[in-house]
């Protein structure tokens, strides 16, 4: 380990505003509040940051993992981070270690002759230019050494056996055109939600993904401040070699957005606008992003996934993907939680109906439907405890859970009831679920 930067240095946590997609992830996983936003950026607050880089890892695009090296009194505020929209550039490390260095000098005792060997400064400038530059890029790594590690629901890293994901390929300044090719209704028209399952084709345009990642879609027009719209996320609803097999195309499950339904203060701008979209239509992508929601590669890896609305994408997607690759010894179990207010409302409800039986084992929760009682995927969880458990104990098994934010606390203490009522230790098996990446929460 390099020696820390000089105590008049500060290395400040930045998001890069050019790169971020306003997923809330950071400012969710942050364990001390130090990240907020506003109408225009996600910011870091220096005074409360405290670089433990518990948001580092959730981040699906990268845009957390951004420092700058800069002398404390002139640390960029909340307010100026507020204004970007692109981050400032990197002063030179090495004059900023060298003035750090003079005004130690400069305060030292008159009877010092010599800065002491064990100095940061001495040693950051004894080390010559480079390794100055190396001191600055691990500050942060003493900060994460000596802080508390966050409380996390799942893993932040993918199955050891997941394919490897490209992320990142197309940025807000050079986003890719895709062209719709289908935009179809996957809720009954009578049902007051309004999904849509909309195919996108890249035509020539490399845009390879994988079961689980996301996109990032650019709506047109302008926000309230006159600025173009920021780039909303939507996870992929197909396999890894297309919604229609060898084709460069994805398929995204977007919901119409109505204000004043379900607790919407706005229509939404980036979902409706999709879920208008006709054949032939061209929309703006960057992306893809995610890098730890993704599939065991392992031959014989059981899926236990949970879902509610939307949240069925990636399900979908990893289900499509293993159906393509019936017959084979490729699949383990399938086991599936999906939670909706009523079967018209429930997306995909006809094609999953007609998915062979010892294919997948499908469990619906309904909340709405008349004539019965309300039930959530945590209730059938906790019904299903001993299968449920059977599949936690087994290293081969990997759990996805994707929907409302809110879902979080009821499915890990479903799973937990499953665990401790055969006299598990809940604590440890979690634990390994998330050290061994078999444990993913995609909420929202």
């Amino acid at each position: 380990m390099n020696a820390p930067l000089p105590a008049t240095l500060l290395k400040q946590h930045l998001i890069d505003p050019e790169i971020c997609i306003r997923c809330n992830t950071c400012e969710e996983t942050c364990p001390i509040g130090a990240i907020t936003h506003d109408g225009n950026n996600y910011v870091v607050n220096p005074d409360i940051c405290n670089g433990c880089m518990a948001c580092v890892p959730p981040c699906p695009t990268g845009s957390i993992d951004n420092w700058r090296v800069i002398p404390r009194a002139r640390a960029y505020g909340v307010d100026a981070q507020f204004g970007w929209d692109a981050l400032p550039p990197q002063e030179p490390v090495e004059d900023l270690l060298a003035a750090a260095a003079a005004a130690d000098a400069e305060a030292a005792p008159a009877s010092a002759s010599a800065p002491a060997v064990n100095s940061p400064a001495a040693a950051a400038a004894a080390a010559g230019p480079g390794a100055a530059v190396a001191t600055a890029g691990e500050a942060a790594d003493d900060a994460a050494d000596t802080a508390k590690p966050a409380q996390v629901a799942g893993a932040v890293v993918p199955p050891w056996s997941a394919a490897h994901p490209y992320v990142n390929l197309y940025t807000h300044k050079e986003p890719v055109t895709a062209t719709v090719v289908g935009n179809y209704r996957v809720t009954d028209g009578d049902a007051e939600s309004d999904v849509r399952h909309i195919v996108l084709d890249f035509g020539e345009a490399p845009f390879p993904v994988l079961e689980g990642q996301s996109i990032g879609i650019l709506p047109p027009g302008v926000d309230a401040r006159g600025r173009p719209h920021h780039a909303r996320q939507y996870s992929i609803a197909s396999p890894r070699d297309g919604e229609r097999p060898g084709y460069n195309n994805l398929s995204l499950t977007v919901k119409r957005v109505v204000a004043g339904q379900d607790g919407n203060t706005h229509a939404g701008v980036c979902s409706n606008y999709l879920c208008d979209l006709a054949k032939h239509d061209t929309v703006r992508v960057i992306g893809p992003f995610g890098n730890t929601f993704l599939m065991p590669g392992r031959p014989g890896a059981n899926l236990l996934m949970i879902c509610t609305g939307t949240g069925s994408a990636p399900m979908r997607a990893m289900t499509e993907r293993c159906r393509r690759r019936m017959g084979g010894d490729e699949n383990g179990k399938l086991m599936l939680f999906f939670g909706a207010r009523t079967r018209r409302e429930l997306p995909y409800f006809g094609p999953l109906m007609k998915l062979p039986r010892d294919f997948i084992d499908i469990n619906l929760a309904l909340s709405r439907e008349p004539g019965r009682p309300r039930r959530y995927v945590q209730d059938l969880i906790v019904e299903r405890a001993e299968d449920v458990l059977a599949l936690l104990n087994d290293e081969k098994t990997c759990v996805y859970v994707c929907g409302l934010k809110g879902m979080e606390t009821g499915v890990l203490e479903a799973l937990r009831h499953a665990v401790v009522q055969a006299g598990q230790d809940w604590t440890i098996l979690h634990q390994a679920l998330c050290r061994q990446g078999r444990l993913h929460f995609e909420t929202y």
